[in-house]
């Protein structure tokens, strides 16, 4: 059974929107006596802001990327439910992993923290992949998506995984390189086209046949 996808973006948006104010929690007040101590304490907190604004533009881009893929289908159905609860699942863990790279970026463990936040990126990508998967089985497409956008959003999700594998692993060994790795993949899914035209209200609502 398939219904209108207008709960399923709500409940989605929400999720999103609390990820992504979450992250500016983990940058904390510092305390320091004088001007002069402050600016130094402010200054130190460089990880922190870097973390923050990689996350934020991390979750930004995958929310537009949702927008984008809400916009392919007509409907949903039950399996889509749980793919995308299992992709809102690593949307809401991204604060943590952010909150040990800012901790730890300036510290002999960076190499550490670097793979565990690539890693993350691993595991959400499995499940954008996940989501994809369902949409193709149950034939959730709208008319307007054409089995070549389909078979181009496939193939760059399929080559997510491989890429940030590889940057979790370099992290180990060239933290700020594994970090760049992982930043590159996410200039992909900003280019990342998902519509070869213009979707309108009515179209949306319609599905087509074809699969790939």
């Amino acid at each position: 059974m398939k219904e209108t996808t207008t709960r399923v973006e709500a409940f989605s948006d929400g999720v999103f929107a609390i990820a992504i104010t979450l992250l500016i929690l983990e940058i904390k007040v510092p305390h320091a006596g004088g001007e002069a101590h402050l600016w130094a304490a402010l200054a130190a907190l460089w990880p922190s802001y870097l973390a923050f604004l990689l996350s934020f533009f991390v979750i930004l881009v995958m929310w537009v990327n949702h927008h984008e893929v809400i916009r392919m289908i007509g409907a949903v159905d039950y399996p889509f439910f749980f793919a995308n609860g299992l992709v809102l699942l690593t949307v809401t863990f991204v604060p943590f992993p952010t909150a040990v790279l800012a901790e730890h970026l300036a510290t002999p463990d960076a190499g550490a923290a670097v793979a565990f936040y690539c890693g993350t990126f691993f595991i959400s990508s499995l499940g954008w992949n996940l989501l994809l998967y369902t949409m193709r089985r149950g034939n959730l497409f709208n008319s307007e998506c054409t089995p070549e956008t389909i078979s181009r959003i496939r193939a760059a999700y399929t080559a997510g995984p491989a890429v940030y594998l590889v940057s979790t692993a370099v992290a180990f060994f060239q933290p700020w390189l594994g970090l760049a790795l992982n930043a590159a993949l996410w200039l992909l899914w900003v280019r990342l086209g998902y519509h070869g035209g213009t979707l309108g209200a009515e179209p949306r609502r319609r599905r087509t046949t074809a699969r790939v």
